[in-house]
């Protein structure tokens, strides 16, 4: 696939104090929004249901203190942050990272999510989720979604907003991993990472709890969208032969259905590659992009279905010979998606974009910035807000800090 190269300066080299505008074509200008991020990381974000973006992230306050942090695009910039919570016992990981939303047609209550040690195992720490009624002024005492009681790995946390006023949240559960006595799961020796859900109202109240998959990979993110047939999932599940292949569950007529691969790369592996899948819905459309690397050829691919993730096409891959993965997804326009990923260079990395369609037609790749390939330089996250897309990642320089552009198509 051919390459557009940026001309002139890139993002990482403009001072965070001025907007910039950048174009590698006439169709594509970068716009730079500085966000009031001091030294942190780690951002995440969220269009709420009156089209308001949200940008949260980490704060490092000190060698020991944590803060998760929020703040909101206001006419073009980011309003002065607000403080979620802070702790000294938090779990930080460069791809487990925080999130918020808001509850349908709801902006001002608001759920965010942490994690916080339970143990003193390196990976023993809970999903810690607050509530806000009041648009993030002030929080009530966070809540743990899972009701296991076991010193174990809990994270990689999705949430969105239902139609029936909960929210949705689906995790990494390993509370199996431990074999945890004291509950009647019938997989609890197993040893295996599982994939749980469960909904919650403004109280903190949950239901419909549920495990989806009973043996998963530990450490790649999970994704989820609401489709007019109701919630889907991706990640990557894990066989017992280690294939480690991206899986789909969907819940139709108020049931779950069994995993079921979105394609099968076969990809054998003995670890945890880090690397989840993303996804995007309109209606029962939906994009699902994901990293996969078959007999160690690495590649990034895409692919589309019409029926809320019953029936697929063909993937369609889209990277450019050397990626590394960390994808994100939106729908540019039905069955047009556009995705992000970091492609490997001499030099580092690169967060490179490319639209692709339904039927297989893939614009050329955009390098929208440098980056680096080190895990401190973590996710980049994509999202779409009417007609503009926005862009954040972690850029590591003499300080860690988060940086955001926008640009239309």
């Amino acid at each position: 696939m051919k390459k557009h190269f940026i001309l002139g300066l890139l993002i990482g080299l403009f001072a965070c104090q001025n907007e910039t505008e950048y174009s590698n074509t006439e169709e594509l200008v970068f716009k730079e929004i500085p966000t009031p991020v001091i030294e942190g990381g780690a951002p995440n974000l969220f269009v709420s249901g009156n089209e308001q973006i949200m940008l949260s992230w980490v704060e490092y306050l000190n060698d020991t203190t944590d803060a998760l942090l929020f703040s909101k695009l206001e006419k073009g910039k980011w309003s002065e942050p607000n403080e979620i919570a802070n702790g000294s016992d938090w779990f930080v990981n460069w791809a487990d990272f925080p999130s918020l939303a808001t509850f349908y047609r709801k902006p001002d209550n608001v759920a965010a999510h942490w994690l916080q040690k339970s143990a003193n195992g390196t990976y023993d720490y809970d999903v810690r989720i607050a509530l806000s009624g009041d648009g993030g002024q002030h929080w009530v005492p966070s809540f743990i979604p899972h009701r296991d009681g076991a010193a174990a790995e809990h994270g990689f946390v999705t949430m969105f907003p239902l139609q029936n006023g909960r929210m949705f949240a689906v995790w990494l559960d390993g509370r199996n991993t431990k074999g945890s006595e004291g509950h009647n799961d019938s997989h609890a020796h197993s040893g295996a990472m599982t994939l749980r859900t469960a909904e919650f109202d403004e109280a903190g109240n949950l239901s419909e709890e549920a495990e989806l998959d009973a043996r998963v990979c530990d450490c790649c993110q999970t994704d989820a969208v609401l489709t007019d047939s109701g919630p889907v999932v991706v990640y990557r599940d894990r066989s017992d032969e280690e294939i480690r292949d991206i899986a789909i569950v969907r819940k139709v007529n108020g049931q779950w259905s069994a995993p079921k691969r979105v394609h099968e790369d076969n990809w054998e592996i003995s670890g945890c590659p880090v690397n989840g899948p993303g996804i995007a819905a309109q209606g029962n459309n939906i994009a699902i992009a994901w990293f996969s690397a078959p007999e160690n050829k690495g590649q990034v691919n895409v692919i589309f279905s019409k029926d809320a993730g019953k029936t697929f096409t063909d993937p369609i891959r889209i990277d450019d010979g050397d990626p590394i993965g960390r994808v994100d997804v939106v729908f540019a326009k039905p069955e047009m998606a556009l995705v992000s990923w970091i492609e490997q260079v001499e030099k580092g990395g690169e967060i490179r974009l490319a639209k692709v369609s339904a039927e297989g037609k893939i614009g050329e790749s955009i390098i929208a910035t440098q980056t680096g390939i080190s895990r401190q330089s973590g996710f980049p996250i994509l999202e779409k807000l009417e007609q503009d897309f926005l862009l954040a990642w972690t850029m590591v320089d003499s300080i860690t800090t988060v940086k955001t552009v926008s640009f239309k198509l």
